[in-house]
């Protein structure tokens, strides 16, 4: 009796340590491996800033007043290289022409006679130029001038006779400024000219009424062509000309100009 009352004794202590292990054990066998190293995986893994976020993310830079200036100088030279390249591409074009054929209207001041006042001539000019160079070539020059002079009374009742002259020139002539609208030539001819001053159309002697003889005479040209481009072949020219003649024996000093057509073609 002693015994049984002993024993009791000793296992209600056990009895109330094992109804008060067993719900503590029963919670950790129940956690699962993956539960319990989720949270080991958590503190392992290394925890990210804002300040990292916002680093990954590409920053867009902006150019500054500076760079903004840089930016429109490099373009405008950019524009204006390409427009550069353009205008020696139609210079190259325009000018690089073997043959000029040119023919227009002329106008001269001159002198009949050695005491007989300006009359004004009109005709036409005709000219061929081969270049030997870019800028330097050799001219031939047809031209022809009319009018009637006044020849003031005399005794013979004519009055303001017809008269004409015509010229045959050659010389150098060459370019002194080409720009993709417009040249500017020297031009320096000479060659002889002849003269058919009759004092009325019966063909009498001009020197009747105070003109120089008929006769063939040496002349020269100064001038200057400039052409006014209408396209790569075509031009207008107009030519401020210096002509000398020496008709009588005399050296007349006459000042015109030519007008008209400046035809390019061939290539050099």
């Amino acid at each position: 009796m002693q015994c049984s009352k002993r024993v009791g004794c000793l296992a209600y202590p056990l009895l109330i340590l094992a109804f008060s292990v067993a719900p503590f054990l029963q919670a950790q066998t129940s956690t699962s491996p993956e539960q319990t190293a989720a949270p080991a995986a958590t503190d392992a893994s290394p925890q990210q800033t804002p300040s990292d976020s916002s680093s990954a993310q590409p920053q867009t830079k902006y150019p500054d007043a500076q760079d903004r200036a840089r930016l429109a100088r490099e373009a405008q030279e950019r524009v204006r290289a390409r427009r550069a390249a353009r205008t020696q591409a139609a210079i190259k074009d325009t000018y690089s022409h073997k043959y000029d054929i040119y023919f227009g209207y002329a106008y001269l001041r001159m002198r009949p006679g050695h005491n007989l006042q300006h009359a004004t001539e009109y005709g036409w000019d005709a000219g061929f130029t081969d270049y030997l160079k870019p800028k330097l070539g050799v001219t031939v020059d047809l031209r022809g001038y009319y009018t009637n002079a006044y020849v003031g009374n005399n005794p013979y009742a004519l009055f303001k006779p017809f008269i004409s002259n015509y010229a045959v020139l050659a010389g150098p002539q060459y370019y002194l400024r080409q720009r993709k609208n417009y040249a500017v030539s020297g031009q320096l001819l000479a060659g002889a000219t002849r003269n058919l001053f009759y004092a009325s159309s019966a063909k009498q002697p001009g020197t009747l009424v105070g003109l120089y003889p008929n006769q063939t005479r040496f002349t020269a040209i100064a001038a200057v062509p400039v052409d006014v481009n209408l396209g790569p072949g075509l031009a207008l020219r107009i030519s401020p000309t210096y002509n000398l003649t020496t008709w009588g024996g005399d050296i007349q000093h006459n000042l015109g100009f030519t007008l008209g057509l400046n035809y390019r073609f061939g290539r050099q």
